[in-house]
């Protein structure tokens, strides 16, 4: 392996690219999608599991592991990946976002914000220095700065003020992060869904000459079309020769979107969600087991999966599983849809250095759009790939 932090381009098909970010914990095949283990753990799944499904790295969450079961504790059991049983590269959110949506009487100043837990009400601080500190105890292979996620939509006012403010973090983050080397720093475009100020997020990060960068603030709600226009003008503005994450996203169509327009890095807690609550998304769309025209269906959900939840049980027995609230159901269901996951990355790996990324992306798509229309009228569920 190698003692430092290494990113190359393998190859390209218009702006997509595929490559490898080489760690002293592994590889990471990029384009990535990284299963969201919050908690330290991928719920309903056992590490070896992600592991032989294709994953190369899992998302940590600063924000609920400083509070359960706190930064320095897990530091003495040994961190992170010793404690959850991953050998392999974690990278860390800063905290930021959950400090925003779920923390109650929270107070946000240029130092930092002061909250209070959901958990129990005790009071916190999280400054850029702090989740710096935390993400370091934690052991992490991959740390975010600590930034300021305005919900969309907003006025440009507030979101110009947040990204400016992320910005100053940003170079705090920087200092406190320091040289580790093996580990990297990436910094948070932010901007809303204002071109122009993100292109200026950019640019400004870029000059920090950071490790990676990721554009943060979208899957918020947006339509896809915003988030789609946000990448197009935040890309050009980051080095070519450094990894890309499109933070919190998203669904298959999403990824495969970003993904033509040159993201590297994708997390989501959507596939593993969805399984909990008896969603799949296979190469046929997406299916909620809890329709009633599931229960005497003996067909699988993919044949062809070499996943054997998809392929060893039917449909009937999925949907017993769900209605019945049976904890297998969220574990085969979750194995499916991480497995589909890293299955599309695969794919688009392979096809961008083939030279036929449109293709596949075409051909993906048809998939979805071929089984929705022979599902028509009787799922309620919306769109396959959606």
């Amino acid at each position: 392996m190698t003692d430092h932090f290494r990113f190359t381009v393998a190859a390209t098909d218009g702006v997509a690219r595929t490559g490898e970010i080489r760690m002293p914990r592994g590889v990471i095949r990029t384009p990535a999608f990284m299963p969201v283990g919050t908690a330290g753990t991928v719920k309903a799944m056992y590490p070896e599991q992600v592991k032989a499904l294709g994953a190369d790295v899992v998302l940590g969450n600063t924000y609920h592991l400083m509070l359960r079961p706190g930064a320095e504790r897990m530091a003495r059991l040994g961190g992170l990946h010793a404690f959850m049983q991953w050998p392999y590269p974690i990278l860390t959110d800063s905290g930021g976002f959950q400090v925003m949506s779920l923390s109650a009487l929270r107070k946000l100043d240029e130092r930092g914000v002061t909250f209070r837990s959901h958990i129990d009400g005790t009071a916190h601080a999280l400054t850029p220095e702090r989740s710096i500190e935390i993400q370091g105890l934690l052991g992490a292979d991959i740390q975010m700065q600590l930034d300021e996620c305005v919900r969309l939509p907003a006025e440009r006012e507030a979101i110009a003020r947040a990204m400016h403010l992320s910005l100053r973090w940003a170079e705090r983050c920087r200092t406190a992060f320091g040289e580790q080397p093996g580990r990297a720093l990436f910094g948070i475009v932010q901007g809303g869904d204002v071109p122009a100020l993100r292109a200026e997020s950019a640019r400004a990060l870029v000059d920090l000459d950071l490790k990676g960068y990721a554009i943060g603030g979208l899957a918020v709600g947006e339509p896809q079309a915003t988030m789609l226009a946000m990448i197009e003008a935040t890309e050009p503005h980051l080095p070519v020769g450094k990894p890309r994450y499109l933070m919190g996203v998203g669904t298959p169509d999403d990824i495969v979107q970003a993904v033509s327009r040159g993201i590297d890095m994708f997390d989501c807690v959507m596939p593993t969600r969805a399984g909990r609550h008896g969603m799949v998304y296979t190469r046929f769309g997406r299916m909620n087991l809890r329709n009633a025209r599931f229960a005497e269906d003996n067909t699988p959900l993919d044949p062809e999966s070499a996943c054997p939840a998809a392929h060893l049980y039917t449909k009937a027995y999925l949907h017993h599983l769900v209605r019945a609230g049976e904890i297998l159901g969220m574990m085969l269901l979750t194995w499916n849809n991480l497995s589909y996951y890293q299955d599309l990355m695969a794919g688009l790996r392979r096809a961008i250095a083939a030279g036929r990324l449109q293709d596949f992306i075409g051909e993906t798509r048809e998939g979805w759009a071929r089984a929705e229309r022979d599902r028509a009228g009787r799922d309620p569920e919306g769109p396959a790939g959606a």
